[in-house]
């Protein structure tokens, strides 16, 4: 079976425009939760993360656009523009391009946007991302709730394993909007202040905003310092609820199972895992269970949502690359916001971020609609 390979890479958000910038904010334990006043794009403040529109129009420029984008167009276009530039890969015919999103252009329904309501089609969001760089190949949208973004690196790498493309690249975003406010508002889902997964004292989740992106290939002659090779991937459905989660677990323990199979790889194998963690009650407490019925609870673990928020269709992606960066330097983050363990099972929470020695790591995701994808990676050093 072709090996396949997560490469250059870079995150666009509220911590930085680049992978190093953001790392390194998190290694100083910097958080982008705040709270957001906004009348002129929100109807209620919120704590959450969202990139100041005057930076991002401002790093924007840099791409000296001759037409108008959306918000989230901007995002996703300044991203994969420095991985594509970062890998000088030629865009063949054998170079595949993904897009994760949620929600994808959902703010040009609103009422007071200058875009056509028609700029919603996620086929149109591909298509213009496509056109701006000139893949050959049409651009496929992965829009599976929040297991997006981790899920298109798995299917990147079967596209390759396929004999399909060389090459993938993945760019995902999603934004903060009145529409994604008002849904989370409406389960009573939704923080009073900075989010804490796995704490006794949570109450809810943050929402953030960012834009993600990488390289996943097959060929390890050009590869980023820091890349690491993707062992194994699965994902599942537990079919329990369009917004609850198994209470057992089951969709999240059959993912990292089969993940761990294709792998072929033992659990006490995995140095740390980059967990969901949403800071609701329902979800950490399933993944809690989870992770004991595969034997992982003294695993080091982490959310990074404590840090970003949630951003829905970018956060597989966007965690995935900071796991990468872990295991590059050998640092575990501790999981933001996290005191006292609020759920039943028993999990090794990262409570300071400290030095260890990491060879391999599990990201996990679940979301709406009961799906749930895991993935493991490994350092090539």
């Amino acid at each position: 079976m072709t090996k396949c390979y997560v490469s250059y890479h870079n995150i666009t958000s509220s911590l930085g425009f680049d992978s190093a910038t953001v790392f390194e904010n998190l290694k100083q334990g910097k958080r982008a939760i705040q709270l957001v006043d906004d009348a002129s794009r929100f109807y209620k403040p919120f704590f959450g993360a969202v990139i100041p529109t005057e930076t991002l129009n401002s790093a924007f420029q840099i791409l000296k656009p001759n037409k108008d984008f959306t918000r989230l167009e901007k995002m996703l276009l300044l991203s994969l523009s420095k991985s594509i530039k970062a890998s000088g890969i030629d865009l063949s015919d054998r170079v595949g391009l993904i897009i994760s999103t949620t929600k994808g252009n959902i703010d040009v329904l609103g009422n007071q946007n200058q875009f056509p309501q028609e700029r919603a089609y996620l086929s149109d969001l591909g298509k213009i991302i496509q056109n701006y760089f000139g893949f050959k190949n049409e651009a496929i949208v992965i829009s599976n709730a929040c297991v997006s973004g981790i899920l298109s690196i798995a299917i990147a790498k079967r596209y390759i394993q396929e004999g399909i493309y060389d090459q993938v690249f993945v760019v995902a975003g999603d934004l903060v909007s009145d529409f994604v406010i008002s849904g989370f508002n409406s389960f009573h889902a939704l923080s009073d202040g900075p989010s804490k997964p796995y704490d006794a004292n949570r109450v809810g989740i943050n929402l953030g905003e960012l834009a993600a992106s990488v390289l996943v290939t097959s060929n390890k002659h050009n590869l980023s310092e820091d890349a690491v090779e993707i062992l194994g991937e699965a994902s599942c459905n537990d079919a329990n609820h369009i917004s609850g989660p198994s209470r057992t677990g089951e969709g999240l323990y059959r993912s990292v199972k089969s993940a761990l199979a294709e792998a072929n790889i033992d659990s006490y194998t995995i140095d740390y895992i980059s967990a969901h963690g949403t800071a609701t009650l329902f979800n950490d407490e399933m993944e809690a269970i989870a992770f004991n019925r595969l034997g992982l609870e003294h695993a080091p673990l982490n959310s990074l949502k404590g840090y970003f928020g949630h951003t829905l269709g970018a956060s597989g992606l966007l965690e995935t690359i900071i796991g990468m960066q872990s295991l590059h330097h050998n640092t575990l983050i501790a999981s933001a916001g996290f005191e006292t363990l609020g759920v039943t099972k028993p999990l090794n929470i990262i409570k300071e971020t400290a030095s260890k020695e990491l060879r391999t790591f599990l990201k996990t995701a679940s979301g709406f609609g009961g799906c749930n994808t895991a993935a493991l990676f490994r350092t090539l050093t």
